[in-house]
């Protein structure tokens, strides 16, 4: 069995790879990171450390690496005859890798299975924009898509923090993980790795993820941030922020209960597992990594609007996730694009202008006086 992997960085090594490794795939390793990718193909295997309860050292071998920029012909006859295809490359990527996952389908000989397609991205229902990027590159005149391409939309879940100055393709990461796959696109002929659980119904599965670990992760890193602290896991250690922290995750709780039916004790069990693992001191995870990009952490459907917005559309207030958000907006690190960028936006746009552009949210929405607010007062710091 071969699988193609879009993405050999830290996740797509340390997570991905290392789980279809484990499940019997050849890996081909696809990036446009030549340097990356050229220790990747002369090297036989590499480490993933575990740490945490129950510590691991796994070894990876028997994988390739193209460069997917200048090698595209060779990642093209690779896709045609592998029986996977997988990414780790960040959702707005995924649009650049399409057109070459477009090419390989179109060259696949009609004895082949349907080659099988999973996006897993930090993203709710990834595939789905992945699936649309390849039918916009897809030339009808190498006939139906469906006929040669499933796609299913997962659910990952793996903390994996900056790699430590000369660890080479070596990854640490924590020992927990989740990889959750929706079996309905497959028919019957899902793919077999033992490492990943297939559901009926992703949907709730993504929300509870995204919304206790993305959120909470999140909410550590701005608290955190705020307080001066440099890594989650001190973050943490600190008794005002773990209390923030734990109120987020209260109101996000009362959320995936109401919505999705989840059984309140096994969620309030999630949590405390979740919340766990943000302690765990062998992870050198810092708030400013997690922290970045809060232009996208801020945005309609993802950890702190999505969550917030629906409790508000259900006559509840949000105050702790509102306090999450407060926090983000100043989240001011000079090192991050879209830090910079949040900064310029508060500064420079009124209150509602500023709600509307970084949110998404309607002026009508019950959610949007609040956030107004929040920025209202960022502004006055200012």
């Amino acid at each position: 069995m071969k699988a193609v992997h879009f993405g050999a960085g830290n996740i797509g090594r340390g997570f991905v790879g290392l789980l279809l490794h484990e499940a019997g795939y050849e890996v081909v390793f696809a990036d446009v990171a030549d340097a990356l990718i050229s220790q990747l193909a002369s090297a036989s295997s590499y480490e993933v450390h575990e740490v945490g309860e129950n510590a691991a050292v796994k070894t990876v071998s028997g994988f390739r690496a193209l460069n997917s920029g200048t090698e595209e012909v060779a990642v093209v006859a690779e896709i045609a005859t592998a029986d996977l295809v997988t990414t780790a490359v960040g959702p707005h990527i995924l649009k650049f890798v399409a057109p070459v996952i477009a090419r390989g389908l179109a060259g696949r000989s009609p004895s082949l299975a349907p080659l099988q397609v999973m996006a897993c991205e930090n993203a709710i229902n990834a595939t789905d924009l992945l699936r649309s990027e390849v039918e916009a590159a897809w030339d009808g005149a190498a006939g139906d898509l469906s006929s040669v391409a499933v796609f299913a939309n997962t659910a990952v879940d793996r903390i994996v923090p900056n790699q430590a100055p000369g660890q080479g393709l070596d990854v640490t990461v924590e020992t927990f993980y989740e990889w959750v796959i929706d079996r309905t696109p497959f028919a019957g002929e899902a793919p077999v790795i033992p490492g990943a659980t297939f559901v009926d119904e992703l949907g709730p599965y993504i929300e509870r993820k995204l919304f206790t670990v993305n959120t909470g992760h999140a909410s550590a890193a701005y608290f955190g941030y705020g307080a001066g602290l440099e890594k989650i896991s001190d973050a943490m250690a600190d008794a005002s922020v773990a209390a923030r922290v734990r109120a987020v995750l209260e109101e996000t709780k009362q959320l995936l209960v109401a919505k999705h039916g989840f059984v309140e004790a096994e969620q309030e069990a999630y949590v405390q597992k979740i919340l766990s693992r943000f302690t765990n001191p062998y992870l050198p995870d810092t708030v400013n990594r997690v922290g970045r990009a809060p232009l996208r952490k801020l945005g309609r459907h993802e950890r702190f609007i999505g969550p917030a917005a629906e409790l508000a559309e259900r006559g509840v207030t949000p105050v702790a996730l509102l306090d999450a958000m407060s926090a983000a907006l100043r989240f001011d690190d000079g090192a991050d694009d879209e830090a910079v960028e949040l900064a310029r936006m508060l500064s420079e746009m009124d209150a509602a202008e500023a709600v509307e552009r970084i949110t998404d949210l309607p002026p009508s929405h019950p959610l949007f006086p609040q956030v107004r607010k929040l920025i209202e007062d960022r502004k006055a710091e200012a």
